[in-house]
């Protein structure tokens, strides 16, 4: 049995992607160099600090990754999610800060106020994602140019809402007791929650009726819609949890980073399409994990962590993340064609 279960996990598809992961941490701490920590050499890169800051930074691009992967799953696609999660933060610090120290609503129990938050930052959007979703069967429009029209709008919005000013001031509650509690110099919260998001995920992905909706669909749209599916309404949930997701995200932010603006989560789009694409997500549609997304995250953080180490210029990095997903998607049309084939040969065959 201990036998099947290592043969089952060497075949998944993500088992490419964890030996990714692993040459990238052997190069990263054999070129990372050392520290002196109380007398101690310590790696540089694999010390706890630095490991606690890079999952903290792949906790934002992995949970969006997840909405992002259901969707390009469905056959869609979410070009707005970064705006997605920019709206979300705004709406949120705006309602943190009237609660903060220096807001109208200074000395409110943050019993209430922290609650009542999360759900502001998560319901934001869920209802940015909903409003995609709605306009993109209703209209029967491709998501590209709605995302795409609706990633300007989102910006917009949070523009006008701050005035290009940056909003902070939040109640400690957030920022010191919940994402930002420390525990002996770590910040583990932000870890939890996307760990939490990603096995939430592909159980819900993997056993639910509504998972399995998501991959009919995305393989076969036409033969799911006469096999009796709501494709439509499918589809709306997607978008909808592609936005719950940027949400929550933003939510994480709040609490890290204590401050937003109509600038944050700039050019994440690329990022988290990236991370999905690069986690196996394939942009024709009908596959895709959690898991997979999770790791996409983290090899795209890697490589932006490698750039730094090795010394080089920043502004390739864009270039370098573009020519990943480039060869993500080749690799990805190429092991298709390749299983086409394979059964045509054996339709022939038999």
């Amino acid at each position: 049995m201990a036998t099947d279960s290592i043969a089952r996990i060497l075949r998944a598809k993500e088992a490419g992607l964890v030996v990714v992961v692993i040459v990238l941490y052997a190069l990263l701490a054999g070129f990372g160099g050392s520290v002196e920590r109380d007398g101690v050499s310590v790696n540089t890169f694999l010390q706890s600090a630095n490991q606690d800051l890079l999952f903290k930074e792949t906790a934002y691009w992995a949970i969006m990754a997840i909405g992002a992967t259901l969707v390009i799953i469905s056959g869609g696609i979410d070009l707005s999610i970064g705006s997605i999660y920019c709206l979300s933060a705004v709406v949120g610090a705006m309602f943190f800060q009237h609660f903060g120290p220096t807001g109208g609503g200074a000395g409110a129990s943050g019993v209430w106020v922290l609650p009542v938050g999360v759900v502001v930052c998560l319901g934001t959007g869920a209802i940015c994602g909903l409003l995609n979703g709605v306009m993109i069967t209703a209209l029967r429009v491709h998501p590209f140019i709605i995302t795409l029209g609706t990633m300007a709008i989102y910006r917009g919005l949070a523009f006008v809402m701050t005035g290009g000013q940056t909003i902070r001031n939040f109640p400690t509650a957030l920022t010191h007791e919940f994402i930002g509690v420390n525990i002996s110099g770590l910040y583990p919260v932000p870890a939890i929650v996307m760990v939490l998001s990603v096995i939430v995920a592909a159980i819900l992905m993997r056993n639910s009726v509504g998972g399995r909706y998501v991959y009919a669909i995305g393989g076969n749209e036409t033969a799911s819609l006469y096999s009796g599916v709501r494709v439509n309404r499918v589809k709306i949930g997607v978008f909808t949890i592609s936005g719950l997701c940027g949400g929550l995200a933003a939510l994480i932010l709040l609490g890290d980073y204590g401050s937003a603006n109509s600038n944050t989560g700039t050019g994440y789009e690329l990022n988290v399409i990236a991370a999905s694409v690069v986690g196996g997500a394939s942009l024709s549609g009908g596959r895709g994990t959690a898991f997979g997304a999770f790791l996409g995250a983290l090899i795209i953080k890697l490589i932006e962590k490698a750039i730094v180490i090795f010394q080089i210029n920043q502004e390739y990095s864009r270039i370098i993340i573009g020519v990943v997903v480039i060869c993500a998607v080749v690799l990805d049309r190429v092991s298709a064609n390749l299983v086409e084939r394979r059964m045509t040969r054996a339709g022939r065959e038999t």
